[in-house]
């Protein structure tokens, strides 16, 4: 058998590589889809080079134990994960309506995974093998390691460590903890001795073994004070550094979760090696006559060139999961991987991405955060960038030159997130925005400023308006002196922490001055692991304990929204009704500032419009 084959998924697989047990398996809430942007197709990869026979048990049946056990018991463990989505966000919106399609599916087809995936699994294999030892990790369990807000049952849940039942959690990118637990196992030692692992979470019965911790408030008292909770979770969010970082514990009931300190991030050198593992590029064929994959579209001709990010955005949780420090790729990976899309029989020429988090960031933010981490109380960019930031995107041009000039690519495109602030803050002139203008834009850059009003950029943790503003102007100037017609794109959200009504008004007034109607706005959407959700929850901002507006009633926050939509007929009703709320009677007329008519002039034209469609249909039938 090939090196370059899927790794089995049944036992006929296992009987081509000659083999009787697995030392690994892996169950995941995916499809099988054996491509570097997929978690399971990496941690599969990394334990295969380290010489551990591994197989997968994608989207198993979870209303019995059969599809868990037909792998067999594997000789060292399970390793369990949601998926690359959280379970939830990847089952219901914001509105907590079910979606109606699963792109990491076969033909997206929706439910083939159960809500808490990783809850779900974990009981099942539990009930197939008693003992075998079970490690959860991806996504949803990394951003559920402490008792943790939830947004789907609006309580406080305890950690997923609990609930699953599982021996160890591994949060952050988990590549070396997966190995450096394999080996443990591997050596003999049993699973409940392996304490001792960066970027792991365990339970014990007491702390008499547990050194240089910090101890948050325990889960029955963030369950029932939400001062507590905002002072847990700023903890947790603090230590969340490989350099500085401490221990923290937190009780449930008479049981304490440990976190240990994050991995360290990988070298370049390993970051390589990792992206250089053969991976088969695209989904098990066995989802070739399901209509395949949906997720591997996007991701399929792109380019991870780095992880983390020191942007911090409120919203976000990669400050909780990937962490602030920028692991990046070398020059040399990236191109190697581009002359395998290449020789891809489908490849038309153009790589869609090459990027990550942020696709400017490419390097560490400042020497100092090498040696002591980064800051424990200062954002890298926000209010403003810091004196010490490192801001240089000459590495991240020259590798999109060589890219572009690979024989067989046509186009090479920058769709990652791009923080603008960043590029308006880099000294050095305008060669980075020029030449991504010209080269490696499709018509449309989309950025995210998210919101105008003051205080709620603050809470987001956002650049001023002003500076995005400024982005706007260079970014129209350039493309003019390049003769070309693309747009920015701006993301827009809606019901953040902090935005009341007024500043909402206050981004239709903007939308409305810049003549753009956005045709999708995303309302804000609670998930573990964020400061935003904390504020969401709590009412306070946990990094000083201030009260903090949170839109939480089904109605505003479909105002809010519809605010941003104000001239969709359909939201007439909500945005005349915020704008009385709001005190801005002022926005409804006939003037040129005004966002919607009077009341009569909407019956009028509604009444008109009825009586078009009514005549239409009489029409349509006498035919």
């Amino acid at each position: 058998m090939k090196r370059n084959d899927f790794l089995p998924i049944c036992r006929e697989d296992m009987k081509k590589r000659g083999w009787e047990q697995l030392d690994f398996i892996i169950v995941t809430g995916d499809a099988y889809v054996d491509h570097p942007s997929f978690g399971t197709a990496i941690i599969s990869r990394v334990l295969e080079d380290a010489g551990y026979k591994v197989g997968i048990i994608p989207q198993p049946n979870w209303r019995n134990v059969n599809d868990f056990k037909k792998l067999g018991r594997p000789r060292l463990g399970f390793l369990i994960n949601a998926g690359n989505l959280d379970s939830m966000v990847n089952h219901y919106s914001v509105s907590k309506k079910r979606r109606k399609e699963d792109l990491y599916a076969p033909g997206g087809k929706m439910g083939l995974r159960p809500d808490r995936a990783t809850i779900v699994y974990t009981n099942m294999v539990r009930q197939a093998y008693k003992k075998v030892p079970i490690i959860i990790g991806g996504i949803e369990a990394s951003l559920r390691r402490f008792a943790h807000y939830d947004y789907w049952n609006d309580l406080v849940r305890r950690s997923i460590l609990f609930d699953s039942e599982a021996d160890l959690l591994v949060y952050g990118m988990g590549e070396k903890q997966v190995i450096e637990i394999a080996d443990n196992l591997n050596n003999g030692l049993a699973i409940k001795y392996i304490r001792h692992i960066p970027g792991t979470c365990y339970k014990v019965n007491n702390l008499e073994e547990v050194y240089d911790y910090i101890e948050v408030p325990s889960f029955e008292e963030v369950s029932k004070d939400k001062r507590l909770y905002a002072k847990a979770f700023k903890i947790q969010y603090e230590e969340q550094d490989s350099i500085r970082g401490k221990v923290i514990v937190q009780k449930h009931k008479d049981i304490y979760i440990v976190q240990n300190p994050p991995a360290s991030p990988l070298t370049q050198v390993e970051l390589d090696r990792v992206y250089d593992l053969p991976y088969m590029r695209s989904y098990h064929p066995i989802y070739e006559k399901m209509g395949g994959v949906p997720a591997i579209k996007e991701v399929k001709y792109s380019i991870v060139s780095e992880r983390g990010c020191f942007g911090s955005c409120s919203f976000c949780a990669l400050t909780f999961h990937q962490g602030r420090v920028i692991q990046s790729r070398s020059q040399e990976s990236m191109i190697e991987e581009a002359k395998k899309i290449v020789k891809d029989k489908d490849f038309k020429g153009y790589i869609h991405d090459v990027g990550g988090p942020t696709a400017n960031f490419r390097h560490p933010a400042c020497e100092k955060q090498k040696k002591i981490g980064a800051c424990k109380n200062k954002q890298c960019l926000y209010p403003k960038p810091c004196k010490s930031l490192y801001i240089d995107h000459s590495e991240y041009l020259e590798v999109l030159r060589k890219l572009r000039k690979i024989e067989g690519v046509k186009k090479v495109f920058v769709r990652s997130g791009l923080r603008y602030d960043y590029i308006m803050a880099d000294q050095k002139g305008d060669d980075f925005l020029k030449e991504l203008s010209e080269y490696h834009v499709s018509g449309q850059l989309k950025v995210a400023p998210e919101h105008v009003s003051p205080k709620v950029l603050a809470l987001m943790g956002k650049p001023k308006r002003e500076i995005y503003e400024r982005f706007v102007d260079k970014f129209y100037k350039i493309n003019n002196r390049l003769g070309k017609k693309q747009f920015l794109i701006p993301y827009l959200m809606s019901s953040h922490p902090g935005s009341d009504l007024s500043a909402a008004v206050e981004l239709a007034e903007y939308l409305r001055d810049i003549h753009y109607h956005p045709q999708q706005v995303q309302d804000f959407y609670p998930t573990p692991g964020t400061l935003s959700t904390c504020m969401f929850y709590t009412g306070l901002d946990p990094r000083n304990m201030k009260r903090v507006y949170v839109p939480k009633t089904r109605e505003e926050k479909a105002m809010q929204r519809a605010l941003l939509q104000y001239r969709n007929p359909k939201n007439y009703d909500l945005v005349e009704k915020a704008l009385i709320l709001a005190n801005r009677k002022d926005l409804i007329g006939y003037g040129p500032k005004c966002l919607i008519k009077p009341r009569e002039e909407y019956n009028k034209k509604n009444r008109s419009n009825k009586n078009k469609r009514q005549k239409d249909k009489r029409r349509k039938n006498r035919r």
